[in-house]
């Protein structure tokens, strides 16, 4: 649990824990050189549970140098990720467990979620969670995962075995946990989810997706898109043509990234009659109903629109393409 001027909120995240129906855990609270209560809170806590709790304390450095300290120290066979301000729910770690437990095949398990933010205020975030939560199977997220991080990081166990230089978090331009998830799924982790609700996350004012530009979404664009342009090569489609679903100007912009690493897009596609038909910097706009053919084209969809990517995935599978193949979807 990193832990950084989280007095407010600290004390319940940790009582979540101790409330777990699995009894078997430790807790690792790596405080990152908070100036509030924090540390002292979690002492106090400590001193309650010695055998169950841990406080590290070190300079303040951000989330990533801290994360990875905690990883660094974990003992057991599994890492479960948690946030000082949100709250596990009293089954979360015997059922992510047990789905560990019964898979040969599964690195992470996930979990559905409940908002606990304001939906009138933090929409955005609770339509994140909508989203999200449809994202069960270890094919749905990895389906997903170009059009928003599907698995709440908070959310996470993994196996420890796996953790290895190149699976620690990096620090960059980028969200940190976004990539650091990419590049997992990227050597081949599955990961799938509990369909259940067994987390609550909370949305404070200081959360860094709200106030660091490296979680804006050109940060995100930026970050997905070597990613991307590496499982379309898996799928062995690295020879078509590029093609971006959506010739607005904010979809060329989110696509922009993704052409640096791969190439040019050849076209477009959209379904504006008054773009279809048109050239766009000496490319074809082309409409939705009548995309060039699946052994021209892989089509990357970037209309961020709510419903838009449901409506272009639904066009294309009408028409025969294979999503993760023939199309993608990445906003």
């Amino acid at each position: 649990m990193p832990c950084y001027n989280a007095a407010s909120t600290v004390s319940r995240a940790i009582q979540s824990i101790l409330d777990q129906t699995l009894t078997d855990w430790e807790l690792i609270v790596v405080d990152d050189g908070s100036d509030d209560d924090s540390a002292a809170i979690v002492k106090a806590l400590v001193q309650q549970h010695p055998e169950k709790i841990r406080l590290v304390r070190k300079d303040h450095s951000g989330v990533v140098e801290t994360s990875n300290l905690g990883y660094r120290l974990a003992r057991g066979r599994y890492i479960a990720r948690m946030d000082a301000d949100d709250v596990s729910l009293p089954q979360r770690l015997e059922k992510q467990v047990a789905v560990l437990n019964a898979s040969t095949t599964l690195g992470m398990v996930s979990c559905l979620v409940r908002f606990a933010g304001d939906p009138t205020s933090a929409g955005g975030y609770a339509h994140h969670v909508a989203w999200a939560n449809r994202q069960v199977s270890a094919e749905d997220i990895r389906l997903s995962r170009f059009i928003d991080l599907p698995t709440p990081h908070p959310t996470l166990m993994l196996r420890r075995n796996l953790l290895g230089g190149d699976l620690a978090y990096r620090d960059g331009d980028f969200p940190e946990d976004y990539e650091w998830f990419l590049r997992w799924l990227d050597r081949g982790i599955q990961v799938a989810k509990v369909p259940e609700v067994l987390f609550e996350w909370h949305d404070p004012p200081t959360r860094l997706s709200r106030n660091d530009r490296r979680y804006d979404m050109a940060a995100f664009h930026r970050c997905k898109a070597p990613y991307l342009a590496k499982a379309i090569a898996r799928a062995g489609c690295d020879q078509r043509e590029l093609w971006i679903a959506g010739a607005g100007r904010p979809a060329r912009k989110c696509a922009a990234p993704l052409e640096q690493a791969w190439q040019r897009a050849a076209g477009f596609i959209d379904i504006d009659p008054r773009k279809i038909g048109r050239s766009l910097h000496g490319r074809p706009v082309v409409s939705l109903d009548s995309p060039p053919p699946a052994e021209q084209a892989v089509i990357v969809a970037y209309v961020a629109s709510r419903g838009a990517g449901d409506v272009i995935r639904n066009a294309l599978l009408g028409l025969g393409r294979i999503e993760g193949v023939d199309f993608w979807i990445a906003a």
